[in-house]
């Protein structure tokens, strides 16, 4: 089951879904548009070890806008900081991104009861496009929780991603016993 726009609002208002900055007219029937910030990322060395931690290199997404390539993998941030406290919120990309051929995400759609920051986004395109900060990006759709949540993201030990910043995080793969 999906959560409804009247839904999302209700959750809102008791402080268990919360979306900074928010927009009224982001707000679709089951979901809510997010946006992608300013930052994007790549990766410094071209080969990525997972048992390594990997150093990524920042820059601002300017104005006229800036063009991605296929073969490059890039890492982007949802312009929207969220918290989701009862719900399990997936992050989804649009259709008119799917139709420009951007990928938002690699294989983290699903983020988890607790999860508070910004949404660090994977994405990969099918050939060069253009993209602007602040165009709207993916939509965040939210399920309910069958159970109590015995530890939230927020808390749990060792969470690598809670409280992710406005610019785009690395992997923390190299945290991982294996």
């Amino acid at each position: 089951m999906i959560l409804s726009d009247s839904r999302i609002l209700e959750e809102m208002d008791k402080g268990t879904i919360k979306v900074v900055p928010y927009n009224r007219e982001c707000l679709g029937s089951n979901s809510y548009d997010v946006h992608l910030g300013k930052w994007l990322a790549t990766y410094k060395e071209h080969i990525i070890d997972a048992k390594k931690h990997n150093q990524i290199e920042h820059f601002e997404i300017p104005e006229e806008g800036f063009v991605l390539y296929p073969h490059i993998f890039y890492l982007g941030v949802t312009e929207e900081y969220t918290e989701t406290h009862a719900h399990v919120p997936f992050l989804e990309g649009k259709s008119s991104t799917g139709r420009l051929g951007i990928d938002i995400h690699a294989t983290a759609g699903k983020g988890d009861v607790g999860f508070c920051g910004n949404w660090t986004l994977e994405i990969s395109v099918k050939q060069p496009v253009k993209v602007y900060k602040g165009m709207p990006i993916g939509q965040l759709i939210y399920f309910p929780v069958d159970g109590i949540v015995e530890v939230k993201y927020n808390e749990k030990k060792g969470a690598k991603y809670s409280g992710q910043i406005s610019k785009p995080v690395e992997s923390m793969m190299w945290k991982n016993v294996f």
